[in-house]
């Protein structure tokens, strides 16, 4: 019971970083799957919107260094965010970057 209530809220503190750093709160970022959290945010245009615009280079260059199977953790939270959870999973292929399977799933 002890471990699954530390791994709840260390999961709860991962999602909270996910969140300032795609919100880009002006607070420092911390490493989370091996990406600053500030520098999410440079994705955010290319994730949100109807019709939102191809990530730019700046993008793909955190999604090149980031443990994408591990941010794929955290899509139950996109969608508090604005972001759309489809679209998120379909910008590694738009940068040219394989897409994890842990990410193809719902």
């Amino acid at each position: 019971m002890a471990i699954k209530l530390r791994s709840s809220a260390l999961c709860l503190v991962a999602a909270a970083m996910l969140v300032i750093g795609l919100l880009g709160g002006g607070v420092e970022g911390v490493v989370l799957c091996n990406t600053d959290t500030t520098k999410l945010s440079l994705c955010r245009p290319a994730v949100t919107g109807a019709n939102p615009p191809p990530p730019t280079e700046a993008c793909c260059a955190v999604g090149r260094h980031a443990d994408l199977a591990c941010l794929c953790k955290y899509k139950s939270v996109l969608p508090a965010l604005g972001i759309d959870p489809k679209k998120a999973v379909a910008l590694p292929a738009k940068c040219g970057i394989s897409t994890p399977p842990q990410c193809k799933g719902n």
